[in-house]
């Protein structure tokens, strides 16, 4: 039987405890070995662990709990702006910009120039209006809350007119209706889920619209019998009622992806030029920055949108400013972009060398992990919503066999690495991976 006489006091622990109490704090070690204690008497182990074995598992327990639950991961699952994982990686220059902001106080909202207040906008306002041709820009935390303000601002009690097709989902359940219902307007739907025609707009039109809108279907395609209105000729239809056009582009990017091989995405420049009044947009997806909603468009009605109450609970924090003016500065110079950006980086980088990569690393995996390893043809995704039906020819390596049991295994690692299951096996693409030492490094962990 147990003899729980023999665990020792508190007090008697607490004595060889100084380096845990250095590191966490005397409160957080004395709650920690109480309940460490508590649990021995309640299971009542036979033989009772003595001090030594107590402290080794107590050094365990405060390593668990002082760990952070935002945890660093190895991304190999093949999708490189994976929502559950953060979406874009932040430049070296965005990341100094955040730190310094962090580090001491910052002109956030104080105009150096006249020692009056200033406002937080204007770090980006001037940066925006230049890569898009806006007359002006504003931003908020992130792009759902940039349409729920538009719509607010410029369609609150009335109507939003919008074809059944461009009906959004954008995740986790939130959709493009629910939106306009909080933003406080009615959704008017036309036409049908694959085809609507400028008549049907026309004929929606009345006393209760607000305003004509645009969704950009950034994370699905209709294909086959289908006909949309394009955004000229949508604007040219609002302004003839006198009536704003909106055009929500979803992921959004700022330059051309065509120049780097990849397939088009509608750049906020094009939209602006094709007549729209406000334009709405992501910052953590393609353009690769922090998480941020941009608005940009005429200058009457983003003056309208900064007066509306919403403005001041939806804005983004000096931290995120600081590496977003950083990440747009980045796109100045295009012809370095692909290598200061790491999302462009990484959708760029070269099949070959990611086969090449795999090969190297395929023993190496194989002798930590005592499993099967090969290389195997990958297609990776953006991510995001963005080009949903464009993969990207990449490469990785198929562990087997127990496809379920390495990903666990894995996931326990003290830097998780994450893969999807195809076909029986675990697949890691390796196109996010850019140094071979994350991967071996994390394997020891």
């Amino acid at each position: 039987m147990s003899d729980l006489r023999a665990l020792p006091s508190v007090d008697r622990l607490l004595a060889d405890c100084g380096p845990l109490i250095q590191d966490y704090g005397r409160l957080a070690v004395t709650e920690t070995l109480r309940a460490e204690l508590a649990a021995i008497r309640a299971n009542r182990p036979d033989p009772v662990p003595d001090a030594q074995a107590i402290l080794i598992n107590l050094v365990k327990t405060m390593a668990a709990q002082s760990r952070s639950r935002l945890r660093p991961v190895l991304n190999l699952t093949g999708t490189v702006l994976h929502t559950n994982l953060g979406r874009a990686l932040l430049a070296e220059a965005a990341i100094e910009a955040a730190v310094a902001a962090m580090r001491a106080p910052a002109a956030l909202e104080f105009d150096l120039e006249t020692g009056g207040r200033g406002e937080r906008d204007s770090h980006l306002r001037g940066l925006l209006c230049e890569m898009t041709g806006a007359e002006d820009a504003t931003v908020v935390n992130n792009n759902a809350s940039a349409v729920l303000i538009v719509l607010n601002t410029l369609a609150k009690g009335r109507e939003a007119v919008v074809s059944r097709g461009e009906l959004i989902e954008i995740g986790g359940a939130f959709r493009m209706p629910a939106i306009m219902e909080q933003a406080g307007c009615t959704l008017r739907e036309v036409g049908t889920t694959n085809r609507t025609h400028a008549k049907d707009y026309r004929d929606a039109i009345g006393p209760q619209t607000g305003l004509l809108m645009k969704v950009h279907t950034s994370n699905y395609r209709i294909e086959g019998f289908t006909k949309e209105v394009l955004a000229p000729e949508l604007a040219e239809i609002a302004h003839g009622a006198g009536l704003p056009m909106v055009n929500d582009l979803g992921s959004g990017t700022l330059v051309d992806l065509r120049r780097w091989g990849m397939s088009p995405e509608p750049t906020v420049a094009e939209a602006v030029a094709e007549g729209a009044d406000v334009v709405t947009f992501s910052g953590d997806k393609l353009l690769g920055g922090p998480q941020a909603g941009f608005i940009v468009g005429k200058r009457e009605m983003i003056a309208a949108i900064n007066r509306n109450p919403l403005k001041r609970a939806l804005r983004m924090d000096k931290i995120r400013i600081a590496a977003t003016e950083a990440t747009l500065r980045l796109y100045r110079d295009p012809d370095r972009l692909a290598e200061r950006l790491p999302t462009l980086a990484l959708l760029t980088r070269p099949e070959a060398e990611i086969r090449t990569q795999a090969q190297r690393l395929a023993p190496q995996v194989a002798a930590k992990l005592d499993c099967r390893a090969r290389v195997t043809d990958c297609n990776s995704q953006i991510g995001s919503g963005a080009l949903p039906t464009e993969t990207i020819p990449s490469a990785g390596l198929a562990l087997g066999p127990s496809p379920e049991k390495l990903a666990d295994r894995l996931r326990a690692l003290a830097i998780p690495i994450l893969g999807r299951i195809h076909d029986g096996e675990l697949i890691l693409d390796l196109r996010c991976l850019t140094d071979d030492a994350a991967l071996l490094d994390a394997l020891n962990g």
